[in-house]
């Protein structure tokens, strides 16, 4: 329980980074972040396997690359539940998504969990 507190507690960090870094993403503080990073652990483990297995053939076309388009999508649809958390359009998701994902890829490297 405190490790799952603790991987909200930074990806609503990680989401108020990235609100700072991307302009089209907006969050209007601490609590909406917290509430944002609740949603979109949510959208991933409910929405984004079934979106994952519908597009199959277009991510094997893409060589994987459709993957992305996923996570903004899923990125998107947390800002569309989530109160305080809006991302303007397409193009500010796809660029929060690369960055959300590195960032992750960066904190998981240096606690170890990579």
């Amino acid at each position: 329980m405190l490790e799952l507190l603790a991987h909200l507690i930074v990806t609503a960090a990680l989401l108020m980074l990235v609100a700072n870094m991307v302009n089209g993403i907006h969050i209007d503080g601490w609590g909406s972040a917290f509430l944002a990073a609740i949603m979109l652990g949510v959208v991933n483990a409910v929405v984004r396997p079934l979106m994952i297995l519908l597009t199959i053939p277009i991510t094997v076309l893409t060589l994987g690359l459709f993957l992305f388009v996923i996570n903004a999508l899923m990125l998107w649809l947390a800002a569309a539940l989530a109160p305080g958390f809006r991302i303007q359009g397409f193009g500010p998701a796809l660029l929060g998504s690369l960055i959300l994902t590195v960032l992750n890829i960066l904190i998981a490297a240096a606690f170890g969990a990579y």
